[in-house]
């Protein structure tokens, strides 16, 4: 379309690069510079972005230990007929990401939403892997206690490519975890993904485990394992 108008009273869903500042996309710049507010996770990194394409706009800070107190007042701003984007630090809000309760609030106040397509870590680390890509399931990040080894139970019979975040201070315990859990089954790790270090390692579990136990471990990780076999579950 390209003549795309921005429409007042309208939440707008934006994704912002995961990295290399280039990998955002003509449609968002123009929302960005022409909604009325942008509601940033953090409004010093948002800007950082903002300041590369030169768009100037009022920001609030909205994120998950806020948003119980944000959504309400950005709803109202909606309501006012102020158009609101929403951003993340990184990626697509909503994917392991704040979002959902100001979309859930929207909806039921009955406020269009407008979602643009855009960047996000797992869908690159998932096509560039190798792996079965017909069927996968996003789990994101893996509970860090609570629930922990009953979501890992739960992984052991599925036969979808698996895909998980990780962050740097946690990817050694959870490989090993994912090991005992699951087998040693080929994986894949995307790591640094779009950035200047960009790094896919590949092999088993434990293959990846023991790569990363000889380095200084930096960047945030995109996981991606090999799925069940279906026919080990029907011979069960």
């Amino acid at each position: 379309m390209g003549d795309e108008q921005i429409r007042p009273g309208t939440l707008y869903i934006v994704p912002t690069p995961i990295g290399n500042l280039e990998d955002i996309t003509l449609r968002a710049l123009k929302v960005l510079g022409g909604v009325d507010l942008i509601a940033a996770e953090d409004t010093r990194t948002t800007k950082i972005l903002l300041d590369h394409y030169a768009i100037q706009k009022p920001m609030i800070s909205y994120f998950s230990h806020n948003e119980t107190v944000r959504t309400p007042q950005i709803i109202d701003k909606l309501l006012q007929n102020l158009s609101v984007a929403v951003v993340t630090d990184a990626g697509t809000p909503g994917i392991s990401d704040p979002a959902h309760a100001i979309i859930a609030a929207a909806i039921e106040c009955h406020i269009p939403i407008i979602p643009l397509p855009g960047a996000t870590a797992f869908i690159p680390a998932l096509i560039a892997s190798g792996l079965p890509t017909h069927a996968f399931v996003f789990e994101g990040f893996l509970p860090h206690k609570k629930g922990r080894r009953t979501r890992l139970a739960l992984l052991r019979d599925e036969y979808r490519t698996i895909v998980l975040y990780e962050s740097p201070h946690r990817i050694i315990r959870t490989l090993a975890e994912l090991e005992e859990a699951l087998g040693d089954r080929r994986a894949v790790i995307g790591r640094e993904l779009t950035k200047k270090f960009e790094e896919f390692l590949r092999g088993t579990l434990s293959s990846i485990r023991s790569t990363l136990e000889g380095r200084a471990i930096k960047g945030e990780f995109v996981l991606v394992i090999e799925g069940a076999d279906p026919r080990a579950k029907s011979e069960k």
